[in-house]
């Protein structure tokens, strides 16, 4: 199954949130979708190897109209000479109405490079037009103590599970963060799709855990399916455990 199918993932706005794959799932997807658009309501690294061409612009709409070789990227402009800012939500559901593009691809929250996190206060910002969302964790974090070093604002992990500082993180910790409306589902636009993932599943003892994650997450939630991937990989997708 290719991963814009797994991930219910098409056309329209796409968002992703969470830790442990989120630019990976946009570029994966960016190769696989009709004129699509990367781009960000947060700061994002320079990704500008992974697309045809980045458009530095406060006018995306406009500029994407006159776009030919696809994927492209947009941005408000450079942060840090490693990094580009995001646009504001409603310019990205500016971008997503028209018909710029066939599918956008947004990053909507940070991570810091960690496998696993749950939303500040004014996380994540989603457009109100999104289709599409995605909340990854990294089956990497579980076995892990909750610590800075593996989790993103492991206090707030800490408040949605139980946990204290320095408890190994369990299966069941992830699925109560990434199906919680103060974790994985903050925020979510009414009406919109959510595919929560589970990514580095690199190995088939890392398979059993995701798919022990999977199964809490269903029985938790009323999302279609959960997808297993290894976004490194050129087939992605290791398996989706459907409801």
């Amino acid at each position: 199954m290719k991963l814009r199918d797994a991930l219910c993932a098409r056309s329209g706005v796409i968002c992703v949130v969470g830790a442990g794959g989120k630019k990976s799932t946009l570029y994966a997807l960016a190769r696989q979708l009709d004129r699509a658009v990367v781009t960000a309501t947060v700061r994002i690294p320079i990704f500008d190897q992974h697309v045809d061409d980045v458009l530095v612009t406060d006018a995306p709409v406009a500029a994407l109209q006159r776009v030919t070789d696809w994927p492209v990227g947009v941005v408000p402009d450079r942060d840090r000479d490693d990094r580009y800012r995001g646009y504001d939500p409603d310019v990205v559901d500016d971008i997503g109405a028209s018909d710029a593009a066939d599918a956008v691809l947004v990053k909507a929250d940070g991570a810091r490079m960690r496998e696993f996190k749950a939303p500040g206060d004014r996380e994540p910002q989603l457009p109100a037009t999104a289709d599409t969302v995605l909340p990854i964790a990294s089956v990497h974090a579980v076995g892990e103590p909750l610590a800075d070093d593996t989790v993103h604002r492991p206090e707030r992990v800490a408040a949605l599970t139980g946990l204290d500082p320095g408890d190994t993180i369990r299966p069941s910790d992830v699925a109560t963060v990434l199906t919680s409306e103060r974790g994985g589902l903050a925020d979510v636009p009414d009406g919109a799709t959510v595919i929560p993932v589970l990514n580095k599943v690199d190995d088939s003892a890392l398979e059993a855990v995701a798919r022990e994650v999977a199964s809490d997450i269903l029985a938790r939630s009323d999302v279609p399916r959960v997808a297993l991937t290894r976004l490194t990989a050129s087939d992605p997708v290791v398996a989706t455990v459907e409801r």
